[in-house]
């Protein structure tokens, strides 16, 4: 009987030792998953700041370079970006060089969330892949495989918020004299899906594609590269013996990085801003002009648009409101890059990707 007893006790401290370590795997299981959640959460938000804070500091010349893009060529307004600023505020005030800006910080917040955390899974992943079909376990991401991730980042972020980027646009080329005013976006939402249907909502996607490939992938492909390219050769004396870049060097990587996607892409933004337009039959004075003068040409997709543009405007149309945008997305891609990793490390993430 008192074996019995002892079997029966070794037995239910065995069970609960087992239960123990059960537990106890469960719990370093647990741990990377919200580890992972948290890493998660905090690189949404600092691509969500640094896409407010970056598109807030250059609102005026964004909306500048959109009216340039679809402004009446029979009805200029806005010649230069100097005399272009200056036309907005003696015509609209202050309130003029911002508008549509909360539309554009609703829309860029949720984007640059989305983009730069997909970049992030974009390029673990293809670097894993790298990795295994090499067999070098070692292997960095090469300047093309960073294009190819900064590609994927663009489309899905630029997909998942085209909607409010399309609301946005006609909003900022609204003026005083427009004969129909949106009150805010998500009026604009419900007019354009009213009186033009679902689709038009995504008018202008697929230049925005195709742009994005370049423009994306080139932005983050470069900026990678070049900070790789600094710290490994030290040039100038610009990076110390640690393997950090300092501020300011950052921003002039992201400056680098802005010039160059922007310029190659720049036609495409044009065409998708044109395409936006089309069907609205309420469409502002800028782009119809003030009733005395012809109406804007309509298009029937992107290669209609590209031929009409060149056509009637010329091959230098293509290019409208580049200066503007140049003096833009200089400081802005910069701006972005620099807040995205300062609040990454105040939110204590790893940033590095390729290491």
């Amino acid at each position: 009987m008192a074996s019995e007893d002892v079997k029966a006790s070794e037995s239910a401290v065995e069970k609960i030792v087992n239960l123990a370590e059960e537990a106890k795997l469960a719990r370093q299981e647990i741990k990377p998953t919200s580890h992972a959640v948290i890493s998660i959460c905090k690189s949404l938000v600092a691509g969500g700041v640094a896409g407010g804070v970056s598109r807030t500091a250059v609102a005026p010349l964004e909306r500048l370079k959109i009216l340039l893009q679809v402004q009446n060529p029979h009805n200029i307004k806005y010649n230069g970006t100097i005399s272009g600023l200056k036309y907005i505020w003696r015509t609209e005030g202050f309130k003029g060089l911002f508008k549509g800006n909360g539309t554009n910080c609703a829309r860029i917040v949720p984007n640059s969330a989305v983009k730069f955390f997909s970049y992030e899974q974009a390029s673990k992943g293809i670097l894993y892949l790298y990795q295994q079909q090499t067999g070098n376990e070692d292997a960095q991401l090469t300047p093309l495989l960073r294009l190819g991730a900064g590609a994927c980042a663009g489309i899905i972020a630029m997909s998942a918020t085209y909607p409010m980027d399309m609301v946005r646009g006609r909003i900022t080329v609204q003026t005083e004299k427009s004969p129909y005013q949106y009150r805010g976006m998500f009026h604009a939402l419900s007019t354009i899906l009213r009186e033009e249907g679902p689709r038009a909502l995504y008018k202008g996607w697929l230049p925005s594609v195709i742009g994005v490939i370049p423009y994306v992938g080139l932005n983050f492909a470069v900026y990678e590269s070049l900070k790789d390219w600094l710290v490994k050769t030290k040039p100038l004396g610009l990076v110390d013996d640690s393997t950090e870049l300092g501020v300011v060097t950052r921003l002039a990587c992201g400056a680098v990085a802005g010039t160059v996607g922007q310029t190659v892409a720049y036609p495409l933004d044009v065409v998708r801003r044109r395409m936006q337009m089309v069907g609205w039959k309420d469409a502002a004075s800028i782009v119809t002009g003030d009733g005395k003068s012809k109406a804007s040409v309509e298009y029937s997709g992107m290669i209609d648009t590209f031929r009409k543009t060149v056509r009637y405007e010329g091959f230098r149309a293509l290019y409208k409101g580049l200066v503007p945008n140049s003096v833009k997305v200089v400081p802005s891609i910069a701006i972005a890059f620099v807040t995205y990793e300062q609040v990454k490390d105040l939110l204590g993430v790893e940033i590095r990707i390729s290491d």
